[in-house]
Order: C-alpha cells, then sequence, then structure tokens
C-alpha cells in the first residue's frame, strides 16, 4: 500500500525515509550551503528534507532578497507543534529573510467549518503567540487569506485555468469544492510573494510540516505554468517531522489531552508528562538491566526538538539506554524544563498583547 498525505487528515506521518524516495523530498544534509542552517533543527534532522533549498540558499549567500512564506489554520490555541514552525521562522529571520504568514482563515471557513468571528480571534493569537516566540514583527509580515487585494484573489482564478480536477484528485485523493478553493488559495499564498505588487520576491521558501507537501507540489506544477505568462519560479521547502502528541500519536488541536498548549496551566502541563508515553521497560529492576528505548518515548522527543542542549541530549540519551534514569525521575526533570520555557513564553505573550499594536501590524477581515 503507497503512501498517502493528505494536508487535511490527522493521522501521523512517520515513514521519512520513505518520503524522499516516493516523492522526491531530498535530504536535508544534501543541500549546498548546508553550513548557513545553524540550528538543531538541522542538525538533529528534525528538518529532515527540503525542495530547492539549495537555490535559496544560493541566493541568499549572494545577497539576494530571499522572503520566507508559511501559515497557520486558526483554530484554537497554539500548540507545541506549532512553536516549531515559529522557531523556523526565527531562525530565518535571523540569517536575513524577509517573513510572511497567512492566517488560513479562508480554508478554516470553507474546509474546517469554523465560523468568522472565531477564525479572526484565533488568527490575532496566533500572530501574538509567534511574535511572543521571538518572530520580530519589524521584518515580518502577517495577513489574513479574506483580508488580501484583488490581485491575490485574481492569482486563484488565474491558477484554476491550468490545473485539471485529476491532476488535483491524483495530489490530494477525495476532493469536495471547498478543498478545491482552499488548495488553489494556498498556492496563491505560496506564490504571490514573486509579484512585484507583493515584494518581488523571486526566492521563496515554505518552511511546513511534511502533511503539507501536496499544497507544495501543485504550486510547483503551477509556477511551472505561468512562468511565462507571470514570471513565477518554483518555490523552495523545507520538511520538519511532525511532533507527536504524548500518546505517540500526531499532536492536534482536535486531541487536547494529548496535546502541550502554550497557555496550559503548570498543574495541566503537569499531569499531562505524568501519563506521557515513554520508552521504558516493564518495571524499574529491566530498566536498570536493559537501559530504556528513548527513541519510543514521548518525553525525549520534548527534549530534543524544544528542551537540551546538544551536550544536555547525549548525556540524557547515554543515561537512559544504560538504565542510569528512570521515567519518574526523567518526567519530573522534562516537566521543570518545559514549564520553565513556557512561563517566559508567557510573560512574552503578555507583553505582546500589552505592547503590540496589531491594528498597524496586520489588517484583519472587515467581514
Amino acid at each position: 500500500m503507497g503512501i498517502r498525505i493528505d494536508p487535511w487528515d490527522y493521522r501521523l506521518i512517520q515513514e521519512y525515509d520513505k518520503l524522499i524516495t516516493v516523492f522526491g523530498i531530498q535530504p536535508i544534509d544534501k543541500v549546498e550551503h548546508y553550513e548557513l542552517l545553524n540550528h538543531h533543527f538541522f542538525k538533529r534532522r528534525i528538518v529532515f528534507g527540503h525542495r530547492d533549498l539549495d537555490k535559496w540558499l544560493e541566493a541568499l549567500s549572494k545577497g539576494e532578497r530571499v522572503a520566507v512564506l508559511t501559515g497557520f489554520m486558526p483554530s484554537g490555541t497554539p500548540h507545541l507543534g506549532t512553536a516549531m514552525v515559529f522557531e523556523e521562522l526565527k531562525f530565518f529571520q535571523s540569517i536575513g529573510a524577509h517573513v510572511k504568514v497567512v492566517i488560513a482563515d479562508a480554508e478554516a471557513y470553507a474546509v474546517r467549518r469554523e465560523d468568522r468571528e472565531t477564525t479572526i480571534r484565533w488568527g490575532l493569537e496566533f500572530i501574538k503567540h509567534a511574535i511572543a516566540w521571538g518572530v520580530d514583527p519589524e521584518k515580518a509580515e502577517f495577513y489574513f487569506q479574506t483580508a488580501m487585494r484583488d490581485s491575490y484573489y485574481r492569482l486563484i482564478q488565474m491558477f484554476s485555468r491550468k490545473v485539471t480536477l485529476a491532476e488535483m484528485e491524483a495530489i490530494y485523493g477525495d476532493l469536495s469544492p471547498a478543498k478545491v478553493m482552499s488548495a488553489l488559495t494556498q498556492v496563491a499564498d505560496i506564490l504571490h510573494l514573486q509579484l512585484d505588487e507583493f515584494g518581488g520576491y523571486r526566492y521563496v521558501l515554505v518552511p511546513v510540516g511534511v502533511d503539507q507537501d501536496p499544497h507544495i507540489r501543485l504550486a510547483r506544477d503551477v509556477a511551472d505554468r505561468f512562468e511565462g505568462e507571470l514570471g513565477l519560479k518554483r518555490p523552495s521547502s523545507t520538511y520538519h517531522k511532525l511532533l507527536r502528541g504524548l500518546d505517540g500519536n500526531k499532536m492536534s488541536k482536535s486531541r487536547p489531552e494529548f496535546a502541550i498548549f502554550l497557555d496550559d496551566d503548570e498543574d495541566v502541563v503537569k499531569k499531562k508528562i505524568a501519563m506521557a508515553l515513554t520508552g521504558g521497560r516493564a518495571t524499574a529492576e529491566e530498566q536498570r538491566r536493559l537501559g530504556g528505548e528513548p527513541w519510543k518515548c514521548m518525553v525525549y522527543e520534548l527534549y530534543t526538538y524544544f528542551l537540551l542542549s546538544d551536550d544536555e541530549l547525549r548525556e540524557i540519551t547515554e543515561s537512559c539506554v544504560k538504565g542510569r534514569i528512570l521515567c519518574g525521575e526523567c518526567k519530573r526533570l522534562a516537566y521543570s524544563k518545559l514549564i520553565e520555557r513556557l512561563r517566559e513564553h508567557k510573560k512574552r505573550y503578555k507583553e505582546v498583547s500589552e505592547k503590540v499594536d496589531l491594528d498597524r501590524t496586520v489588517k484583519t477581515p472587515s467581514f
């Protein structure tokens, strides 16, 4: 049975090596100018693959104007899986990229069936959390899909001319009218930055979870077909592994008991960490004798993604596999590290809420 990627699905994707073979995603460590990617997400292969990242990095190294575009579904509070993208945006800003962030309120309304007021409220929350995590609003743009100018929507109409339903079904599987429109809107999100009126960024990078690759593939095909008419170039992309929920499945807002949200109370975080799936053995004696299996452990995943330096991670890995630390002690350490990180984020979030003028930062929909 083949691998199926559905950007609207809640299932966890784990066969990352197969994705490189089946869909032509390139390994991240083979990219030219890899030395520019000085972040633990790349070193630890959390960001594991790319498409044409070498071209984007080459343009960056030559001092050309480059941009990063990604987006968020405005439904519920951001969780640690969302914070992965915040972290990537912060990094790309640090190496000189302009960042643009789309709040996918049209998709939330059409596909997720969220009401309009809810999408606006949650969209603004996502923007505040992104800034609190460290995304510099002075080097970024934020926008709602339904608050863009006419030329953005014109792209959606134009793109529909050169895409067939059979092609979209081959990429996405079963489709509804809402999903067709959402997919074409996402292509407009990805490609509009190349137009002069939106900045004329000829080199655009889209960092996403691998579940969003269908949108990237469609956008690259559309760019090829409009190269002559609109001067579009294929966008580049990077792919990060999806942070798993505390039960080992995909972390999702739809499964709040297994996700850690950026605004969770400390006692809630403590309870969630306490029930997290680990790579421990059946008994303490067996774990001391055989060692744990950190690659199966959700607590270890939090360490790898967010909580420990390289030296600390090596030490905790060795302690686990040699049976020197048991799961209870490890969970207490993870809780203390995570609470420290979340406290700092909540402090910055409060400052952003009080000081950042979102009316100046982002135009919200008027209906």
